[in-house]
């Protein structure tokens, strides 16, 4: 594997055993000093805003800062360590001090993942990495095969989803330190699990980011972004910090690979997009294990997801399949408010065409925007799609956070699960999904003072009659119990119900092992065909090289006959049924050549 250091333009970076070089961009400062344990040190003023100073006899955990010439500290934009919250003290971290256990590890190929996503500070009780640590036996017996972790960047406060993180560079210090994070990735490796990480380069968010401070340049001076100024991506150091920041996590981490946030609002004007750089110099510079790299893009574009001849990705791996999730919901839930009247008032059709072919939107006027939105996707093979019935975002964006099975009941969200983990699209399970939790999760923050306040009185007014829903019975972001009720209830999975939901998702994974994940390497596109829908009521087909697979669903009242459908019956629910019922679901499987 690679070194274990990775060399970055900002920040603290041993250049030998105890000598440390600090670097920072601050053209709106006329002088910055370094305080290192205490003392101060004039940093010496380089080339294009940039300050730097080299210091020996350093020794790791280092507590440092930047002093302005007003007198104000700030801590590292690019630190890789907080002492513990934002706004404090940074950390001189010596990035080989952790020694790794499975050096052996090769990674796993893009078309076996089954993602898991989860939220560090909720997974668990203690809601630490090292806590998670401990349920890694568990996600690996249950046949998942990758790990999402939400975006761990530090941010203010000590709760949060993570996507207002400022310090890029740095672990949440409430989650635990940077070999803690190390020791997760390397015990998930040794379970036979990738770890990927949600990373966000569109924005940062508003407790701890100095950089408008110390480099106004860092930020365009007329684009914004839904959650603040856009990032100057066009601007040399900004685009250093921007760009680095992935191969940092990748390298430094060992991560198998990265999803990045929302990149409709990553404009770039450059002549090389930042993101196509990021890939290609992963691509270029991580060659020892597979990288698997995923998009979340309203937009529905494929030029970013191309593939080669022997069908790799020299690019991105797959796209976050909104479409999917939205037109899923509907057609189980009938909830029609926001975007989700783009998929109405015939939702079946919409799920019928994801399914065979990846967008619902393929260049069609959406009637919530009243704009066309995406592309021909027919060309793109199903692995490119990740799926999901419900994520931190869909569950967490409404005002109660309620999950899907208290949505439409568990018999109704089985036969959902099924059509996740059997189609050749990749799915991805939000955590405790596997064993039906019903906690909910709720949007929380550690804010305070008039940032709270317009945090609370915003979450309240988005939501003021919606759903049934009064604005002051919105849960308050920045109260503790907003999110300790977000916690996992890790007792579900030993009840009777727990167990019953346990046993079907390990029975599905299982399937999806033997007979799902071998159709995939040599699955192109043009694969997918809709075969029939009508009201309640879908069948696709997906025509692959090593066979044929087939699945019929049926969520509607009228109970229909069993589809024609070639081979085998690989799962049906309800079991042994002659017919198809509401609420009902079968995959079939003729294995062999069919092209």
């Amino acid at each position: 594997m690679e070194s274990a250091s990775f060399t970055k333009s900002w920040g603290a970076e041993y250049v030998a055993s105890d000598a440390v070089r600090f670097r920072l961009w601050a053209t709106g400062q006329n002088s910055v000093s370094l305080r290192l344990n205490g003392q101060d040190t004039r940093m010496s003023p380089a080339e294009d805003g940039w300050f730097e100073l080299l210091s020996t006899g350093v020794a790791p955990g280092s507590e440092y800062n930047f002093v302005l010439a007003d007198g104000t500290v700030v801590p590292d934009p690019a630190s890789r360590a907080q002492k513990d919250e934002v706004n404090g003290p940074s950390l001189v971290v010596d990035p080989a001090h952790y020694v790794w256990q499975h050096q052996d590890w090769r990674g796993r190929p893009w078309e076996e993942s089954v993602v898991y996503e989860l939220h560090i500070g909720t997974f668990t009780p203690e809601g630490t990495f090292q806590a998670a640590t401990e349920k890694l036996p568990y996600l690996a017996e249950l046949g998942i095969t990758m790990i999402e972790v939400l975006p761990v960047s530090q941010f203010g406060g000590n709760r949060g989803w993570g996507y207002d993180g400022v310090l890029l560079y740095a672990p949440h210090a409430a989650y635990g330190t940077p070999d803690d994070f190390k020791a997760f990735i390397d015990a998930a490796h040794g379970h036979g699990l990738s770890v990927v990480l949600d990373i966000v380069l569109n924005h940062f968010g508003p407790e701890g980011n100095y950089l408008p401070l110390l480099s106004p340049d860092f930020f365009h001076k007329e684009r914004v972004t839904p959650w603040g100024a856009g990032i100057a991506y066009d601007v040399d150091a900004a685009r250093r910090y921007i760009v680095e920041a992935p191969l940092f996590w990748l390298k430094e981490y060992r991560l198998d690979g990265l999803r990045f946030d929302a990149i409709d609002q990553i404009e770039d004007s450059s002549e090389k997009h930042a993101l196509i750089e990021i890939a290609e110099r992963i691509r270029a510079e991580i060659v020892d294990r597979p990288v698997h790299l995923t998009t979340e893009d309203s937009r529905n574009v494929i030029f970013l997801h191309p593939r080669d001849e022997q069908g790799g990705t020299p690019l991105f791996s797959g796209e976050w399949n909104d479409d999917f999730h939205n037109a899923i919901h509907v057609f189980a839930t009938g909830e029609t408010h926001a975007y989700y009247q783009d998929f109405t008032p015939h939702p079946e059709k919409h799920v019928a065409r994801v399914l065979a072919e990846g967008f619902a939107y393929q260049g069609e006027v959406s009637p919530h925007s009243g704009e066309a939105r995406g592309v021909d996707s027919r060309g793109q093979p199903p692995a490119a799609f990740v799926d999901f019935i419900q994520n931190h975002d869909q569950v967490g964006n409404r005002a109660l956070g309620e999950r899907l099975i208290s949505l439409i009941g568990a018999e109704r969200n089985k036969v959902l699960l099924a059509t996740l983990l059997l189609s050749p699209h990749i799915p991805l399970l939000f955590m405790g999904e596997e064993y039906g939790e019903t906690h909910p999760f709720l949007f929380f923050t550690d804010f305070h003072g008039d940032l709270a306040k317009a945090v609370r009185e915003g979450r309240a007014k988005e939501f003021a009659g919606h759903a049934g829903h009064e604005g002051e019975s919105v849960p308050d972001p920045n109260a503790e119990e907003t999110f300790t009720r977000s916690k996992l209830d890790w007792q579900k999975p030993q009840s009777e119900e727990g167990r019953a939901w346990l046993a079907l998702s390990r029975k599905l994974l299982a399937l999806r092992q033997q007979y799902i994940v071998p159709l995939l390497a040599s699955a192109g596109g043009h694969s997918g065909t809709v075969e029939h829908s009508a009201e309640g009521f879908i069948q696709v087909s997906w025509r692959f090289p090593a066979g044929t697979l087939s699945l019929a669903l049926n969520l509607g009242e009228t109970t229909r006959p069993l589809p024609e459908q070639p081979g085998e019956t690989l799962f049906a629910w309800p079991e042994n049924s002659r017919d198809l019922p509401q609420n009902a679901v079968i995959v079939r499987l003729a294995q062999g050549d069919t092209q």
